[in-house]
């Protein structure tokens, strides 16, 4: 797979957006990050995993898939060789990443509604 494929990939998700962080093209929904291809100069897409999914992939495909280094590859985020990776494996990660996403955003947003609710009246 090629940066043109991650690229494909990531946009045919429902509500699915480029953009660019620090220079790097990331991909979003909800406005929130599920994936960049901020290390693609050292052949990788990079996926906002949690950090189980992260240890489910690492496990069943370790030439693929690389945790981050440091507090980053901690909370989730995961390298994938594009190079090694088929059509296949690099579209059921990118859901992983989308759907993971579209779940904080929803958490985030009833958190949100709650603590409106919960406003006293003066």
């Amino acid at each position: 797979m090629k940066a043109a494929d991650f690229r494909r990939i990531a946009l045919s998700f429902a509500g699915a957006e480029e953009g660019s962080h620090m220079g790097a093209r990331d991909f979003r929904v909800g406005g929130r990050i599920f994936a960049t291809l901020a290390s693609l100069d050292q052949g990788y897409g990079n996926l906002m995993l949690s950090p189980e999914q992260q240890a489910d992939f690492v496990r069943e495909l370790p030439a693929i898939f690389i945790p981050i280094r440091g507090g980053w590859g901690r909370m989730g985020m995961t390298h994938i060789r594009l190079t090694r990776a088929s059509e296949d494996v690099l579209r059921g990660a990118l859901d992983a990443a989308w759907r993971r996403r579209l779940e904080k955003n929803a958490t985030a947003k009833n958190a949100s509604a709650k603590k409106k609710t919960r406003r006293r009246p003066r």
